[in-house]
Formats: structure tokens, sequence, C-alpha cells
């Protein structure tokens, strides 16, 4: 298999390359009645997109979505929905003296083992310019999300090099290009970003993705846990190296005491888990965190290999983001939505009527939301 598919349920396929004639997808097993029309991909295509400003990649594209099928007379029909994006901005003779190098860092040598030939030109099928279509379809996604469900997703950029947030005032994140919950930084930020790009060099970041309004129940047991396949999903956006879920590697020096979460009649005294237990949701705020590394493509000379053995000197000029973090929050948030999306229509197909079959649990009101099977009580979902 290619593996250019991914959820179940909810499944989503991508295609094209970076300078190729377009980029596209097909969203499977999406519900019917969804009302979907192209102006409602702008707003997070715009957040995504290069170009925005002098931090990113100068590359500007029309980002207009072509509703192909799917969707009838606005609303979604129940068959697949195909979704395509013109490239309009591509400058392939950047990438010309670079075609038969190997650019450390990138993934030309290893698309080079494993398939023979790869297309240098942006990087091909490597390039972030595929997560367009994830932001899309995670358009659809967060729609349904928070019609069907309520559910609530927010990115926001957590840190920058070794900057990080003194304040976290989410109402502000939309505000800034950095996705900075701290305005008062913005200042401190453009002058080391600036720096940055003077020097020619880049820098890794982290993003942050809080998921609020689940229910619990979501997730399966073993091999569909949630936060594996949140994991997974995360992971497989470009140029990342590592996914936390909850507290995620500041577990390692809490003690159990500390890190398990109290429960009581009003809930769960806090969220070290992140909103997860057993690979299922427990209804808390589900909180992951992802770290992307420094970009590879840099001006600054480094050597490597040809494609015929030889040393190299590679230089990599073109429009290239010095942090590709910066650009990442809606593609973070676009694949937490997705995940979800299928998990929540893979627990309808199974335990959707678990609610109904289950008898209550005695106690108060704040106890109820909590203790009943989701489809009952404060935290219905089953039934739906």
């Amino acid at each position: 298999m290619s593996s250019n598919t991914f959820g179940k349920l909810l499944s989503v396929t991508t295609f094209g390359e970076s300078h190729g004639p377009a980029i596209g997808c097909v969203i499977d097993g999406c519900p019917p009645g969804i009302a979907i029309a192209p102006e409602d991909f702008r707003h997070d295509l715009a957040r995504r997109a290069t170009g925005r400003t002098r931090h990113t990649s100068q590359r500007h594209e029309a980002d207009e979505v072509e509703i192909l099928s799917g969707v009838y007379e606005g609303v979604t029909t129940g068959t697949p929905i195909a979704l395509l994006i013109r490239n309009t901005d591509q400058r392939s003779k950047d990438y010309a003296n670079i075609a038969a190098q190997f650019r450390p860092g990138h993934a030309d040598y290893t698309y080079w083992q494993k398939y023979g030939i790869r297309d240098p030109r942006g990087g091909g099928r490597s390039s972030a310019r595929e997560t367009t279509m994830r932001v899309a379809a995670g358009v659809i996604a967060k729609k349904w999300l928070a019609e069907r469900h309520g559910v609530r997703i927010q990115g926001w950029l957590s840190q920058i090099g070794d900057i990080t947030p003194h304040g976290s005032d989410l109402s502000v994140v939309e505000d800034n290009p950095f996705f900075w919950p701290d305005p008062r930084q913005l200042t401190e930020l453009e002058l080391y970003m600036d720096a940055l790009r003077k020097s020619g060099d880049s820098v890794g970041a982290r993003v942050d993705v809080i998921a609020e309004g689940l229910p619990p129940g979501w997730g399966e047991p073993i091999y569909g846990k949630l936060d594996g396949e949140l994991a997974a999903a995360l992971m497989s956006i470009n140029a990342v190296k590592g996914v936390e879920i909850g507290d995620g590697f500041a577990s390692v020096a809490q003690k159990g005491s500390q890190h398990r979460d109290h429960i009581g009649p009003a809930g769960f005294a806090s969220n070290h888990a992140g909103g997860i237990l057993g690979g299922i949701s427990t209804g808390q705020p589900l909180h992951c965190s992802v770290a992307f590394k420094p970009t590879s493509s840099l001006r600054l000379p480094v050597d490597s290999l040809d494609v015929n053995g030889n040393v190299v000197e590679v230089v990599t000029t073109g429009r290239h983001d010095p942090c590709v973090g910066i650009r990442a929050t809606p593609i973070c948030e676009a694949m937490v939505a997705l995940v979800l999306m299928d998990q929540a229509l893979r627990h309808r197909a199974q335990c959707g009527d678990v609610g109904e079959m289950a008898p209550r649990v005695p106690g108060g009101n704040s106890a109820q939301g909590l203790l009943s099977p989701a489809g009952k009580g404060g935290t219905s979902a089953g039934k739906r």
C-alpha cells in the first residue's frame, strides 16, 4: 500500500505535488446533510497560507477550493467529497541546481532509495504544500464536530526556539501572525525572526492543541486508542518529530501520586492525562503538543552527496519558512479534528446505543454527567 489515506469510517486521501498543476483530496464516509460551500474553506486556508507575513515563505497561492463531488445544493450527500486546489505560484527553476543532490535533513535521500526517482521541485510529494488539503478536509470535520457534538478545537504556538509565552490568553491567538497567546511578546518575536531570517538559519517550534466539549467514550481500548491515532496523525505532518498527550514527557519526573487525576463528585481534579485514559476520552479537555524541527532548506552551504555518490556543496535557494511551526497551528487543528470525527463515527457505529441500554447511576447532577455512559445525562452523545 502507498498509504496516502488515513482514517477508517471517515477516510481522507490526498494527492498532488508542490509544483504540480494541482493538489487535492477525497473525503469518504462523511455523513450527509452538512452545509458546505467553497467560501467555508477560506478562513482556515488563509491561516495556513504562505506569504501572510515576512516571517513565512513568500510563495503566494490563491488556495481556492473547487468542490468536484459529494455536495449537492450546498449540502454533503454522503458520497465521496472531492476537493481540488490549483497551484498558481510555482517557481520550479529555484530547484534546478539541487535536482541531482540530496539535501541534508530532507526526504530527498529516502524518496530516492524507496522509489528510485523523485520530484525535486519544492520537495514534490514531501512538501508541506500537501497539508493544504488536510486543512481543507479539517474544515468539514470541525464543522460537523461543532454542530453535532459541540466540540471546539483551538491551537496556538507555545514555543519558538527557546522563547515560550509568559502568559496564556487564547482569545488573542488569532490576532497575530504567530498564533501566540501573549501579545506582550510580539515585538520580541518579530525581532527574533528578523534576525533569524537575516542569518539564513531556521529554528523549531512547538504547537499545542486543545479540544473541548468531547463526551467520554470516544476511542478504542487497544489498537484504535484515541491518543495513539492522534499521535500517528500528528506525526504524519511534515517536520514533526514529537507528540505529547497531556503532560507527555514531563510525566517521567512525576510521582504516581502527583500524576493520577483524582476523581470526585464534581469531576476530575486535574488533567495530567490530557483527557484520555486507556485510549478513550474522559470528557475532559483533550490536550496535545507537537514538536516541529527546524527547516532544512537553508541558503547556508552544507556538504552532501549527489545521486552519483560525489561530494557536493548544497545551497538551497527559493522561498522557505525560517520556522515551519508558525503556519502549523491550523494543520494540527485539522488533524485533531479529522481523528476526532473518525472516532466519533466509529463510537456511534458500535456503541451508539450504550446509553439507552445502561441504567442511570444514582447521584446528583454533577456526578450524573461524570458517571453516566455517553448517551445519558449531561454528556449525551451516543444517541445523536
